[in-house]
């Protein structure tokens, strides 16, 4: 299944037994009134107020649920508005939502000009001059196979920190700016840190070298992750 949803509304995808609301908390809900008690995989699990264009799933339907185009109409009348279930289609029993991805590409909105309270959970305002040429030339650094544990959240519990970034864009959408990655994986906070490192360059606190640096690791900044609600998972290659 590919679905989009409103991350704004969620604390994240991963399921929780607390009663949190997230993005698997709902969808299993919604599974079980169905009829569809099997557990399900997602490509990757979105934090707090970040949002999916197409994220996807991958479950065992039971043989009742044959008649997908019915399926598809009866989850988006239990989801919406919140989620939205784009596609659905049937895949080989060895296909992983998670394991069988290539690639994913993540955007991040920055939006110039005046605040609004509407926009704002979607898009982060900033009251700054965005510099496009040189985000554009300092983004490009981080393309390629990189040690990436100066941008990873402390704490994380992974085998390893090497991820590679096959390629990045910064390009203006109306009075947008669009940070774009596409990587084989990320880390915890990964893009967040990253947008706020080329943040940081564009008002001088740091400089591509100082980010090339980083991405060496000769150098080792406490970077403090840039807000979530601008962050996008956009697409998913298998």
């Amino acid at each position: 299944m590919t679905l989009s949803y409103d991350g704004s509304k969620f604390r994240g995808f991963q399921l929780q037994r607390d009663g949190t609301k997230t993005v698997a908390n709902k969808l299993e809900r919604v599974f079980k009134r169905l009829k569809i008690d099997s557990a399900f995989n997602a490509s990757g699990r979105t934090d707090s107020f970040v949002h999916a264009l197409n994220q996807v799933i991958d479950i065992n339907l039971p043989p009742y649920w044959s008649d997908l185009d019915k399926l598809k109409t009866t989850l988006n009348r239990h989801l919406h508005p919140e989620i939205h279930i784009k596609q659905i289609k049937v895949v080989d029993h060895d296909f992983h939502a998670r394991f069988s991805a290539k690639k994913r590409e993540y955007r991040y909105i920055i939006k110039e000009g005046e605040y609004s309270v509407f926009e704002a959970p979607y898009v982060l305002f900033y009251d700054k001059r965005l510099d496009i040429e040189l985000l554009k030339e300092a983004i490009k650094v981080f393309e390629g196979e990189h040690d990436f544990r100066n941008f990873m959240k402390s704490g994380s519990d992974v085998l390893s920190s090497v991820r590679r970034v096959y390629k990045t864009l910064a390009y203006r959408y109306n009075d947008s700016l669009i940070l774009s990655f596409i990587a084989n994986g990320y880390l915890r906070s990964q893009i967040r840190m990253m947008v706020a490192y080329l943040l940081m360059i564009n008002e001088g606190k740091k400089s591509i070298d100082d980010l090339k640096d980083e991405l060496s690791l000769k150098h080792s900044s406490n970077i403090k992750p840039i807000e979530p609600n601008g962050l996008y998972l956009a697409r998913i290659w298998y």
